[in-house]
């Protein structure tokens, strides 16, 4: 098998590879053709709720106490970084919140909203 012919397989089988996820995953009219779909909600993001014990605006936190978190975090009383300087603002001490933490630290409060 020649270099060239054997260089060209491997690219085919790679690209072939890579490109089946995205292909698998589309949705196609009844002609054929990919049909158009919504983008995901944001709202899919998991929360836990929290008791806002600290505002700490020079640092940038928040010190809440809170119950197991869905990302596994057990329960505790933490300072967090937010988001988001300007939330702090709107944070009472002792507002109950719900939050999401960013995925990629744990340790970030990049979603939050009022407690119910």
């Amino acid at each position: 098998m020649s270099t060239r012919l054997h260089l060209a397989s491997i690219i085919a089988l790679v690209t072939g590879t890579l490109a089946t996820p995205g292909i698998a995953q589309t949705e196609h009219n009844m002609h054929g053709s990919p049909a158009a779909t919504s983008a995901p909600k944001a709202a899919a993001t998991a929360m836990g709720e929290g008791n806002v014990k600290k505002i700490d605006t020079a640092k940038g936190t928040v010190t809440l106490t809170h119950g197991a978190l869905p990302n596994g975090m057990p329960p505790m009383t933490m300072a967090y970084k937010v988001k988001d300087a300007a939330w702090l603002d709107t944070l009472k001490v002792g507002q109950k919140i719900l939050f999401a933490t960013d995925p990629a630290d744990g340790m970030t409060v990049s979603h939050f909203e009022p407690a119910k």
